[in-house]
């Protein structure tokens, strides 16, 4: 597979350090999805993941499939016209703003990531969307980016937002630290508001899904795409408060599909919970 076009990482400022012999974790979801801004690195540890889970390319899909019917749901059918898309990853296929705007041009999305190769693809394939902007802070500092220059000035906190933690929260591998990153981001918002979670789960059953969660914990723990699964318990307190939409926490294949499945499952759709929840 030929490497990555590098031309628009041209507008990343020449002293933003940018390591493309290290596997990084938006790159590794691109592979996934079958993008093509990854590198050697990220395909070795995609090779490994696969190796490991065959469904990995598959489950990515499902995930992704999963943001699309939320994002519809909650646009078009709640009215809701902005949209922060919290440690987005790289541009791929169906992303946040293209869905959203489908259905209302005018609704506004505002990406967040600290990473300096995604902000450089945004900002890039954005350049003609003013509706559209990214922010480079940390999702993990909720008030430090709530005040950013390029987060503040396009959000309207008197009316509802949407909050999109999609596959985050799990990287974040305090407890309480990932708690409180929920909380804050939630307290920040109007009543009106929705988000929407997933997270990787551990249903310690000794299942075959609870095998490869912990064993693909382990491989990658202290490395930049680690990350730490979750009871259901801890998961569900992170909507304490809020209004689930049925059907509620569930695995995102089972979340308002959109068909019948006409691909087999893996164990490691078993390894991931979401839900959609409104601040009342």
């Amino acid at each position: 597979m030929p490497s990555a076009d590098r031309s628009s990482w041209d507008t990343v400022p020449r002293l933003t350090p940018l390591d493309f012999d290290r596997p990084n974790l938006a790159r590794l979801t691109d592979a996934l999805l079958g993008g093509r801004d990854h590198y050697e690195s990220d395909r070795k540890v995609m090779d490994q993941v696969l190796d490991l889970a065959p469904g990995a390319k598959q489950m990515a899909r499902d995930h992704r499939d999963w943001i699309i019917r939320a994002l519809r749901l909650l646009v078009g059918e709640r009215g809701v016209d902005q949209f922060i898309d919290l440690g987005s990853g790289l541009p791929t296929v169906d992303n946040t703003h293209q869905v959203v705007q489908r259905y209302n041009p005018e609704a506004r999305v505002i990406y967040v990531d600290n990473d300096p190769v995604v902000l450089a693809h945004g900002r890039a394939m954005l350049e003609e969307n003013d509706r559209t902007h990214v922010a480079g802070c940390d999702f993990r500092e909720p008030a430090k980016a709530l005040g950013h220059p390029d987060l503040a000035p396009f959000l309207d906190l008197t009316r509802p937002v949407a909050l999109m933690m999609n596959s985050v929260i799990h990287h974040v591998a305090d407890d309480e630290q990932a708690a409180g990153v929920v909380r804050d981001w939630l307290e920040a918002v109007p009543s009106g508001s929705y988000v929407m979670l997933t997270h990787q789960y551990d249903p310690a059953d000794g299942s075959e899904a609870s095998l490869l969660i912990r064993e693909l914990e382990r491989i990658f723990r202290g490395t930049e795409i680690a990350a730490v699964p979750r009871s259901r318990e801890v998961i569900s307190s992170y909507f304490a408060g809020l209004e689930l939409v049925p059907p509620g926490l569930t695995y995102p294949h089972d979340w308002w599909p959109s068909g019948p499945r006409m691909l087999p499952l893996s164990a490691l759709n078993f390894t991931i919970l979401g839900a959609v929840a409104r601040k009342p």
